[in-house]
This record gives structure tokens, sequence and C-alpha cells, in this order.
């Protein structure tokens, strides 16, 4: 099985996460940010992943510091769990509508971190969350899972719609990235390592 459990403490945060790569054995989220954690489970819905995150936090000084290291250590967890890479797919992508929005997610699992952002987020805040965190969370996985990941809302209106459409499209992009397929003999760059 491809899992990681992965636990970061520093003064601002501690955080745990178990990832489960290829079976979706329970989801439990619980970050004390309830927008942050109904993305968090569309994420592991979608991408038909097991994941269990415990969060706490300085949610009394911001809700930034708790939503980036989730991202550092959730970007870990698919680092670890997915070890040197061999017979993945490494590339996914996923078009997710909601309602009036519509939002496309290509990710390359190929250990080089980039993130590309394209999104108008006009609401500022959404319950507990911060909405111009939504880009550094993005940020966090990616750099610290090193992938490249290319976020974009289309079009829409609706500020929750678009996040929420993100962090599914994340979820099937990621899917279809760690997939494996028997075609994909050993490593899947020419480099011979990712």
């Amino acid at each position: 099985m491809r899992t990681a459990t992965i636990t970061r403490t520093t003064k601002e945060t501690q955080i745990m996460i178990s990832l489960n790569l290829d079976q979706q054995s329970g989801i439990a989220i619980d970050t004390g940010i309830g927008f942050f954690d109904h993305m968090l489970e569309a994420f592991a819905k979608h991408g038909r992943f097991g994941l269990t995150i415990k969060a706490q936090g300085d949610l009394d000084v911001d809700p930034h510091h708790t939503i980036e290291d989730t991202g550092i250590v959730l970007g870990s967890c698919f680092k670890q769990a997915l070890g040197d890479k061999a017979g993945i797919e490494r590339f996914g992508s996923a078009f997710v509508p909601m309602d009036e929005t519509l939002a496309r997610v290509v990710v390359d699992l190929s250990g080089r971190a980039y993130l590309v952002f394209d999104a108008e987020l006009t609401n500022q805040r959404l319950g507990g969350f911060d909405t111009e965190v939504t880009e550094d969370f993005f940020q966090a996985i990616a750099f610290a899972g090193e992938f490249n990941l290319h976020a974009a809302v289309l079009y829409g209106r609706n500020t929750h719609h678009k996040i929420e459409a993100l962090f599914k499209a994340l979820g099937r992009s990621m899917q279809a990235a760690v997939s494996e397929n028997p075609a994909v003999k050993g490593i899947p760059s020419t480099k011979g390592v990712i």
C-alpha cells in the first residue's frame, strides 16, 4: 500500500496527516477551520484518497499558519507515499464545474516544484477561512510534494464555488497522476528519475 503518516510541529502549528493513495479507507478532517475542513474532505472524496488530518494552530492569530502548514504536510505525504514514482501515470488533469463556475487543475509529478495559480476570489472571507490563503495552500502542497501544479478558475461568480471546484479538481487530477499503470515501465521520465 502506498501510504504515509507525517507529523510536523512548530511554534505555530501541530499537524498530523495520514494519506492512503490506493484506498479510501476513511476521511477524517479536523483543522479547526470549518470551510477548510469542507474543502479537504471534497479533495479526498473526489481524489478517492484515504485521508486523516488533525491540525492545531494559532487560530487566535490567523488561520494562515494552519492552512499553509497543512499544505506542507500533505505535499510531503504525497512525496513519501509515491516513493520513486515507478509505474505511475505522472500527469493528471481535471475540469470541474460547480454551478456557474468552471475550474481546471493540471499536475505533473515531475520532482520540480512550481505553481501557476489564476483565480479571482472576490469574497475575502468564508467563515474562518481567508480566501487569499487558497493560493498559499496550493503553493505549499506543490512545493513540499515537488510537483508542477497549474490551477485556474476559468469563469465563475461565487467565491465558495470557485474554491470548492479548485479543491475537487486538485483531487481528481492528483488521483489521475498517482494512478499506477502496468503499461508504464519503471520511472516515467527520460531522465530515469523524478
